[in-house]
């Protein structure tokens, strides 16, 4: 095959160029470095077309050239050269493909693979303006090419981008394109070796063809996620972990998932060994990249993945994602959408699987990434349910170590129970010592433990599990059977009434109101919560926030009528005289529920009062010498 056209000639861009180069260089990326990315992206996709053409053609130029891409970085010249040995180009095609930006020769290319039922050509091109993001660096780009056909002539393509380009031939050059940009005086810092390996380790990693920089081979790695999980090893997926990841530590879990539909996508997924946020770190950021035929569309894709699985690391790649013309972000954000649902049911798939095949390492795993989990059931209403079922928390039915899931709850639930009980504290030694677990564990129901502040908002969110609704044992709103042994030995009902109104009459505004309690047999009172989706354990957390006791003045007290202390407290009312005796002892039972609840409260008036009750005690000790 022969060029048609003269050497030295003079062309004007087609299509509006001028303006339309003005847009590239100017408006269409965000990054300048973009342009090492394009460059290697058709270096790339020029050597995949040479290696299916010696499958399908007899002659090509220089058969035995090695597939390369060769980089030379000349801080002294301020220059970057890209070369690769790939399908070159001829006069007339240097003209159609250089000269009309928006015309993708890799896009003409497959279309006539495709027209001859040939495949196995991976090309990354897809809009043609690429190579225009040299404009963006380089003052004046300077294109030598010499195509694969054995009687073809070299070419030389050399243009400043502001409207016009001359090409000529020039003898005795390789097989290939080799693109020459004279850097801008601003822009110096691309012809520098080590920032040029860092860009590529950055965007290129998983090219398919050997990269070389300043004849230094640039160490890239094998995209997995394309090769079949048969034909990988651990030690290449932990490897492949490690760089994806810059981390050191090994994989908790993985996930090798490929879809075909919305969109065909190749992913290797990974849950690191071990949670940075859990250690007080900052908030990490996304873990997963996205990539378009192994080349880096964007690092720490923020759309790919809901924000609550941001500790999920590894690559999604898809040949067909309908990316805008820079290729730096999708265009369709219905399609994301579908995209990030899919992913994250998969993810949330592999860990109900790996949880019901060993528990053991499940609760390990819950252990260190436990709280974004609680924060997908907060913020994901498409997989509220199925995040549901990951969720595990300490019982009082089982030992300390011991997690039982809501699954779990419900299968072990007893006749007539009516709801999923829970209970908020910091520990569990502080949640059995206090009045919560007292007729729950005469009747032997199930409480779940919430140590964890975000549990409160969790159970809220969810409201119910498999028809069960999720109460907090601090609700006033608790339908327990009464404790008919400790109403035995309570006062009348009538007293007990009268007892909590005087009672209310002494505590003010400090407390909502003052009620009777069905449920206490062992504890004088307990604070309980008129509203059943504000729970103690977000009040312990608004406290902590402001770093005071909030007071319980939105809470309910209520008394148990059998209790030494509140049948003496009655006597004090039968005698018709308000008592300072009366006034403290109330004012402690409230403060002692309140601790009992884990909630703040003001420490001075604690001793304060704590000191006049012992000043009490000892006088009546006296009285009684």
């Amino acid at each position: 095959m022969t060029d048609s056209k003269p050497s030295g000639s003079q062309h004007a861009f087609q299509a509006e160029v001028a303006q339309l180069l003005d847009l590239v260089v100017h408006s269409l990326y965000t990054d300048k470095e973009i342009f090492i990315r394009e460059l290697i992206s058709n270096a790339s996709d020029a050597l995949e077309k040479l290696r299916y053409l010696t499958l399908t053609e007899k002659e090509i130029l220089e058969p035995e050239r090695a597939l390369e891409i060769r980089i030379h970085a000349d801080d002294a010249a301020g220059t970057f050269i890209i070369q690769d040995s790939g399908i070159g180009m001829t006069h007339d095609e240097a003209v159609v493909n250089l000269g009309t930006i928006a015309h993708s020769g890799s896009r003409e290319f497959l279309k006539q693979v495709a027209e001859q039922k040939a495949g196995g050509a991976e090309l990354i091109g897809q809009f043609g303006v690429g190579f225009y993001s040299a404009f963006m660096v380089a003052s004046e780009v300077i294109v030598e090419s010499r195509s694969w056909h054995p009687e073809s002539a070299g070419i030389v393509w050399t243009s400043t981008g502001e409207g016009s380009y001359a090409i000529e031939e020039k003898p005795g050059l390789e097989r290939g394109t080799k693109i020459t940009l004279k850097l801008k005086d601003s822009e110096q810092e691309y012809a520098k070796a080590e920032r040029i390996q860092r860009l590529i380790h950055r965007y290129s990693s998983f090219v398919a063809f050997p990269i070389f920089v300043n004849n230094e081979k640039t160490s890239t790695v094998q995209a997995l996620w394309s090769k079949s999980p048969a034909e990988i090893s651990e030690d290449q997926y932990t490897e492949f972990y490690r760089f994806v990841a810059g981390r050191a530590d090994e994989p908790f879990y993985r996930l090798h998932f490929n879809a075909d539909a919305p969109l065909s996508i190749h992913s290797i997924l990974f849950v690191p060994g071990e949670n940075i946020e859990r250690f007080g770190m900052e908030r990490a950021k996304p873990g997963v990249s996205l990539y378009c035929k192994k080349v880096l569309i964007q690092q720490h894709a923020d759309k790919l993945l809901p924000e609550y699985l941001r500790f999920v690391q590894g690559v999604v790649d898809s040949e067909d994602l309908p990316l805008n013309i820079s290729r730096e972000s999708m265009q369709d954000s219905a399609l994301m959408n579908k995209l990030r649902r899919l992913l994250a049911k998969r993810i949330i798939k592999l860990l109900k699987e790996e949880a019901d095949k060993d528990a053991k390492r499940y609760a390990e795993f819950f252990q260190k990434f436990g709280m974004f989990i609680k924060e997908g059931v907060t913020s994901d209403r498409d997989h509220s349910k199925e995040l549901a079922e990951l969720l595990r928390f300490a019982s009082s039915m089982g030992e300390d170590e011991e997690q039982v899931s809501l699954a779990q709850y419900v299968s072990n639930i007893k006749e007539g129970q009516k709801a999923i009980y829970y209970i908020s504290g910091p520990s569990r030694k502080i949640i059995e010592s206090g009045p919560y677990l007292e007729v729950m564990a005469k009747h032997g129901y199930e409480v779940l433990f919430c140590y964890d502040g975000m549990d409160d908002f969790v159970m809220t969110s969810l409201r119910e599990y498999e028809g069960k609704p999720l109460v907090s044992a601090d609700s006033s709103e608790l339908e327990l059977p009464e404790d008919k042994a400790a109403r035995e030995e309570a006062m009348p009902e009538k007293e007990a009434g009268d007892l909590a109104r005087w009672l209310k009459d002494i505590l003010g505004n400090k407390i909502s109101d003052v009620k009777t309690s069905k449920r206490l047999s062992s504890s004088p009172a307990m604070l309980v919560n008129p509203n059943a989706m504000f729970t103690t354990g977000m009040q312990r957390i608004l406290q902590a926030a402001n770093q005071q006791s909030l007071g319980a003045s939105g809470m309910i007290l209520e008394i148990n009528p059998a209790h030494h202390i509140l049948q003496r407290l009655n006597t004090l009312r039968e005698k018709g005289q308000p008592d300072e005796l009366a006034k403290i002892v109330t004012e402690q039972l409230l403060d002692n529920a309140m601790i009992s609840a884990g909630l703040l409260v003001d420490q001075r008036q604690l001793v304060e009062r704590t000191m006049q009750l012992l000043e009490r005690a000892l006088e009546e000790e006296g009285k009684k010498e």
